[in-house]
């Protein structure tokens, strides 16, 4: 039986580990004051279960953002509780910064719809035109939304610095100059240089689940921190263990997040979302935060067992799905690093119209294309430019590490950009594949991809 938290303000009871419904595996228990667990217990509501179809092909990837974000809540209050033990009278640091940060990182990500970065990026921008939302602005919204529809007795202060956090890494943060303390935005969402405890969480926690390897330690980090001139900046001889986060991170975006299955079903969901968008109206609960936090991911659920004709084609997809009749994987490429810079988006018309005489007859809605960027977090720069470094403890003087001072096995390019191509039919990958090819010798001069598709999968049927 799960214990029952007293709604009022104030500390919760302390919680023994076997009855603790917050115990966490990647980072101990957790134990929520009864504001943070009510806000909590909504945003779990608001966003479901999963973070993406990530668990379609890794089976063990099937914890929610809930997960994730208690575990950022717990890492943003260990960061900032070490930066008290080491210079809390120099920082001024007090029990409403430690509160702020800490409910920054539970609700970061309380914005977030159907199957994450999905729904912003890849659904929303085709069906409603100059689409600028972001979850990041949408969680502003959610969290006035949960205090306000229940009445929370919470600080006006701490919630309007909540919200800035939220959004410090992201287009809405405010200028540098309206802030106080400014290393507090540091810790959950870093615009200044990206190291934070977002990414701490979900780097340790995805390789566990999905079972690949993580030899980033980012307790090395947390130890070693120190605040100077109002921004926490690292120690120099750590600058491997930062490369590290951000290579990690890098790794786990070609590994998993976007291997080939992974996106063929991304696409499969988003065409199936759209195809039932008209009927079902997904989009048009955005901007009121009553309608959408009942969005999330049984969607795709609603869809499946709607007996409605409008949805039949929506329906199609997602049995396709279920049944593992993807759309078929043709073949990739990686950009020429010299063409990077000026690269524009492939799209299925660049790939039809690449098909030469005879043969099946190509349509735009045959062809599935998905350009996959991977970067350290910084596009096409190298992440340790923008991190400052300190010498020792003693020092007062921060730092950036130049490029011709850093290990020579570290990465002199920072980005990747993969073309993939799919076919939405079985029978057309050997057509696609082929026009594929042209439009690589069209546009480059040579066929860019490491290998041709195989023969028997261009045969299957």
């Amino acid at each position: 039986m799960v214990p029952q938290l007293d709604p009022t303000i104030g500390s919760s009871p302390q919680l023994s580990p076997e009855l603790d419904p917050m115990a966490e595996s990647r980072c101990g228990y957790v134990t929520l004051n009864n504001l943070v667990s009510y806000l909590g217990k909504k945003k779990r509501e608001a966003i479901g279960v999963n973070g993406g179809v990530t668990h379609l092909v890794y089976p063990g990837a099937v914890h929610s953002r809930f997960e994730h974000s208690l575990g950022v809540y717990w890492l943003a209050g260990a960061a900032i509780q070490k930066l008290k033990q080491n210079q809390g009278l120099e920082l001024g640091i007090d029990n409403f910064d430690i509160q702020t940060v800490k409910l920054a990182g539970l609700l970061h990500d309380v914005g977030h719809g159907p199957f994450s970065h999905l729904f912003e990026r890849e659904f929303l921008p085709r069906v409603v035109s100059g689409c600028k939302w972001s979850h990041e602005q949408m969680s502003l919204k959610m969290v006035d939304h949960i205090v306000d529809e229940h009445h929370i007795d919470v600080d006006f202060e701490m919630i309007k610095k909540v919200k800035e956090m939220i959004v410090a890494s992201s287009e809405l943060t405010l200028p540098k100059g309206t802030r106080e303390k400014h290393f507090l935005y540091d810790i959950v969402a870093n615009g200044r240089n990206g190291i934070d405890v977002d990414k701490f969480d979900y780097i340790v926690r995805d390789s566990r689940a999905c079972g690949l390897g993580c030899n980033f330690e980012f307790q090395r980090l947390m130890e070693t921190m120190r605040v100077l001139d109002d921004e926490i900046c690292y120690r120099a001889k750590e600058y491997l263990t930062v490369h590290k986060l951000f290579y990690t991170r890098a790794d786990l975006y070609r590994t998993i997040y976007t291997h080939p299955k992974v996106k063929a079903i991304e696409l499969m969901v988003v065409d199936a979302l759209l195809k039932a968008n008209d009927f079902l109206e997904i989009s048009s609960s955005i901007e009121d935060p009553s309608d959408y936090w009942k969005l999330d991911d049984s969607i795709i659920k609603t869809i499946e067992i709607a007996p409605n004709q409008e949805l039949k084609e929506s329906r199609d997809l997602i049995l396709r799905i279920r049944r593992r009749n993807l759309y078929q994987f043709c073949n990739e490429y990686t950009v020429p690093k010299e063409n990077l810079e000026h690269f524009k988006d492939v799209t299925p018309q660049d790939i039809v119209c690449s098909q030469k005489n005879g043969g099946a007859i190509l349509k735009e809605e045959d062809v599935a294309v998905s350009n996959v960027r991977i970067d350290l977090a910084r596009g096409r720069h190298n992440p340790l430019e923008s991190i400052n470094f300190f010498k020792d403890y003693e020092s007062k003087e921060k730092f950036p590490i130049p490029d011709n001072r850093i290990s020579h096995l570290l990465p002199a390019c920072y980005q990747d950009m993969i073309v993939r191509v799919y076919s939405k039919k079985p029978e057309l990958v050997g057509a696609i594949s082929e026009a594929f090819e042209n439009f690589q010798l069209k546009t480059y001069g040579i066929k860019a991809q490491v290998h041709e598709t195989p023969e028997k999968k261009k045969r299957r049927l």
